[in-house]
């Protein structure tokens, strides 16, 4: 009779039996947990499969030795391309390529979109009609008013056609995915940091990820997303561009410090912004220059001997021991240059040399690249220096008479196209190609 009460009543355990027990449920549980985190599935899971994600990383950057003697220039060698960048969504982080085409706007993939706050009119005149007072715009941003900008990863993913036929799947879209530091308040910023730690290793922070098409959207895709176009303004040109901002989780709008709203902008193809200034004519290039979201121009290039020849005068301290390259936004990487000689290039043809190409690739050299404020914002870390490289820049590189209270560093590019290939304008350009200077001459910067 006892033990069939004792049956009915449950089990009556000691402390060490419970504890016995606990470690019993423990020792099975930590292995699958180990094994198998209970984690949520990240967007990269998915397009993995059929999917490969562009551009070069850690101990394969072409960059990890920027600082080196070895891009000093050798006798009877030319320079050399030692990296390419793009950067699809303007003041987020780039993605390093070994190659790339080369379009009219640029290298493909380069400052498809922009963020964009809409801002109010105010201060507004006080005659100003209601109207007027009321009107709200579109304005791009970048990390000259908000520096986190910079810790916005951004991944490209380009369809594989060996994991395509795997899957017996046919597909040509690309995609982006964005990502933002997030971590909650509370229990849920304890839970996603785990669960970062345990998705991507001990370093690893909680996110947010955005996905985005590379691609243009159709008409039906526009409407069945709730997309619009919308005029915005880049610096001081306003384009008709499509708003994506449905897209964009409130998250990031208070993760950068923006208090208005927060939209996110693609760049139409068949809107593309005309460049002149600088730029060679439609009649010279044979084509009407275009760009993206780039500032200006459709490509910047940098030398690494000028980075580092400008390195040695800038003051360091613990918030600046390196000036890294990427600071200053370059597509196009040079070694083996002499310091500031691309400033007299006026024409330069790009050969294949070590890159495993065939074809030549030909850049208009329109100017100066004029600096702001943008690169005392460290690429790395989203921190903002009080005044460097900044302050040297006005200082030891006012060089342009074009430009007399800035400095200069870098030079911005126009392909140039075989006429033969009409308006099928594309070419290739790799790390390894060799710089031939075509034609010299002097650069004065005209303003926009």
């Amino acid at each position: 009779m006892d033990e069939l009460l004792m049956a009915r009543g449950g089990l009556d355990l000691d402390a060490s039996a419970i504890f016995l027990l606990t470690m019993t449920i423990l020792a099975f549980l930590i292995p699958v947990v180990v094994i198998l985190p209970p984690v949520g599935l990240q967007k990269a899971d998915a397009l993995i499969q059929t999917h490969t994600k562009a551009g070069v990383e850690g101990v394969k950057s072409n960059l990890k030795k920027q600082f080196s003697a070895k891009h000093t220039p050798v006798a009877g060698e030319p320079p050399r391309v030692q990296s390419l960048v793009i950067y699809p969504v303007k003041s987020c982080k780039g993605i390093e390529l070994v190659r790339s085409k080369v379009f009219p706007s640029g290298l493909q993939f380069d400052r498809l979109f922009t963020f964009a706050q809409l801002k109010s009119p105010f201060p507004v005149a006080v005659d100003s009609t209601d109207e007027e007072k009321s009107k709200h715009k579109w304005e791009f941003i970048t990390q000259r008013q908000f520096a986190r900008l910079a810790n916005v990863t951004v991944d490209l993913w380009l369809p594989d056609e060996m994991k395509l036929r795997k899957q017996s799947m046919k597909s040509t879209e690309a995609f982006l995915i964005i990502r933002f530091p997030w971590k909650e308040d509370g229990w849920r910023g304890v839970f996603s940091t785990i669960t970062a730690k345990l998705q991507r290793g001990r370093s690893a922070e909680p996110e947010i990820e955005i996905l985005l098409p590379v691609d243009f959207p159709s008409e039906a895709e526009i409407k069945e997303n709730g997309y619009t176009f919308e005029n915005v303004k880049i610096w001081k040109e306003t384009i008709n561009a499509l708003n994506m901002e449905k897209e964009l989780p409130e998250e990031l709008r208070r993760y950068l410090g923006v208090s208005n709203k927060l939209g996110i902008f693609r760049i139409d193809p068949d809107q593309l912004r005309e460049v002149h200034r600088c730029a060679p004519s439609k009649e010279e290039a044979g084509y009407q220059p275009v760009t993206g979201f780039q500032d200006a121009y459709p490509l910047h290039l940098m030398t690494l001997n000028s980075m580092q020849e400008f390195s040695s005068e800038v003051p360091k301290d613990d918030n600046l021991k390196e000036l890294d390259v990427l600071r200053f936004r370059p597509n196009i990487i040079l070694s083996g240059s002499e310091a500031y000689d691309e400033e007299t290039w006026k024409q330069i043809r790009f050969k294949p040399g070590s890159s495993g190409l065939y074809n030549d690739t030909v850049f208009h050299v329109s100017c100066r690249t004029v600096r702001c404020k943008m690169p005392n914002v460290d690429s790395a870390t989203g921190i903002r220096h009080p005044s460097e490289p900044d302050k040297s820049l006005r200082a030891k590189r006012a060089v342009d008479e074009g430009a007399p209270l800035n400095g200069c560093l870098g030079m911005q590019l126009t392909p140039l196209f075989d006429t033969s290939l009409g308006e099928d304008r594309e070419a290739w350009i790799a790390v390894g190609m060799t710089v031939v200077v075509e034609e010299r001459g002097d650069h004065l910067y005209i303003k926009q």
